[in-house]
């Protein structure tokens, strides 16, 4: 079996911001109120939703802030993190 090439950090940023985007909506969630469940501001969730941490910057969020953000939507870490991951050494 092929071995799945690992997407760029932009790539694997912006499949986070949709798997956020999917789950949020499909738990009828304004990104205001998830982001209030996850102690986070409604603007740093909005660039999450982009794949954006700063304009032109690949989402970085912190662990707890992803941990947080997944309990607030009641499904797992694994659920919002896509695979593979990108390689951890890419510039």
């Amino acid at each position: 079996m092929p071995e799945t090439p690992r997407p760029s950090r932009d790539e694997f940023a912006r499949t986070i911001g949709l798997a956020l985007q999917r789950r949020r909506v499909a738990a009828g969630l304004s990104q205001e109120r998830l982001a209030h469940l996850a102690g986070i501001s409604t603007y740093t969730y909005q660039k999450f939703e982009k794949g954006e941490s700063k304009p032109g910057t690949p989402l970085n969020p912190r662990l707890f802030t992803l941990l947080s953000l997944a309990e607030a939507l009641d499904i797992g870490l694994d659920d919002l993190l896509p695979h593979p991951w990108p390689t951890p050494a890419e510039d």
